[in-house]
């Protein structure tokens, strides 16, 4: 693996990274199956780039993608909480849906980025190379994500997000509408795919209708490679686990594929089947370290 194939895989784990810390908000906090970030994240990347193609400021466009994410988010769980449909069913409702809207909004299956504004714009006038431009955005991008996310479950609402996903009966005694919190919370984690999405349309120049799928995969796949290497005792460590399973998940793919073992090689159409691997590495490892330490 080459050093810019290397970087390359930071790149995208970083950016990546925001899409996996929605998940693990649904996952691991709320504990909510949600497939609907199979749609949120390409709803993100549609609605910045249509944003931007009408000029507006890239930047702005980010918070509407942000927006966007959110309010589907809100639907998958409002068809949990208030039509008692079950979570998975809702969510890939809400997604297959989004496959149609996301059509819509773009006006067809893509929307061309090339000579138009980015967020990268401002860095590349800095004098800094185009292959080091995408790595510092999006680690600040994901640095501050990852910070707002540790300070905002360190709040009321934040502390009730936790209780919700940890004993529903208990926060539910003390007068807290579950259904309210659960709504905000899935929301929240679409709205922050919605917002990965965008950065990785303005990245690539182009948003596809497409971009979004095996998202799921690969933001559990991270999650649990994070957990697995870094470990989750407490909530600033899973968020930084979970930015840092994204990191080495991109990094394990970009080495899969660029390493031959005596004639046979993986082809991109292979990433779902790295992926499977790794999860299941990821998932047995803990127990086979456990058994090695008893004995």
């Amino acid at each position: 693996m080459t050093i810019y194939a290397a970087l390359g895989a930071v790149e995208q784990g970083l950016v990546y990274g925001i899409m996996v810390i929605g998940v693990y908000l649904t996952f691991r906090i709320l504990d909510f199956p949600d497939l609907t970030v199979d749609g949120s994240l390409p709803l993100g990347a549609a609605i910045s780039a249509v944003a931007i193609t009408h000029g507006i400021n890239p930047y702005l466009t980010l918070l509407f993608a942000l927006g966007g994410g959110f309010c589907a988010g809100m639907i998958t769980a409002i068809l949990n909480t208030k039509f008692k449909i079950l979570h998975l069913l809702a969510s890939i409702l809400t997604m297959i849906a989004l496959y149609s809207i996301n059509i819509r909004i773009m006006a067809g299956p893509n929307v061309a980025l090339l000579g138009t504004p980015t967020v990268f714009d401002a860095v590349s006038e800095l004098g800094i190379p185009m292959h080091l431009s995408g790595l510092l955005v999006f680690g600040c991008f994901a640095l501050l994500v990852t910070g707002l996310m540790i300070w905002f479950l360190g709040t009321e609402l934040g502390q009730a997000i936790l209780a919700t996903g940890d004993n529903p009966q208990m926060i539910t005694s003390l007068g807290v509408n579950t259904h309210t919190i659960i709504i905000f919370g899935v929301g929240l984690s679409n709205g922050l795919v919605a917002l990965s999405g965008a950065l990785v349309a303005q990245n690539q120049g182009a948003a596809d209708v497409g971009m979004g799928i095996g998202t799921i995969v690969a933001g559990l796949a991270s999650v649990i490679i994070g957990e697995t290497v870094c470990g989750a005792t407490s909530i600033a460590r899973a968020f930084i686990a979970a930015l840092a399973g994204s990191i080495l998940y991109r990094l394990a793919i970009a080495f899969a594929l660029g390493v031959e073992w005596g004639g046979f090689s993986f082809n991109p159409s292979d990433l779902n089947l790295i992926t499977a691997l790794l999860v299941i590495v990821a998932l047995t490892t803990p127990n086979l370290k456990r058994r090695l330490l008893q004995r």
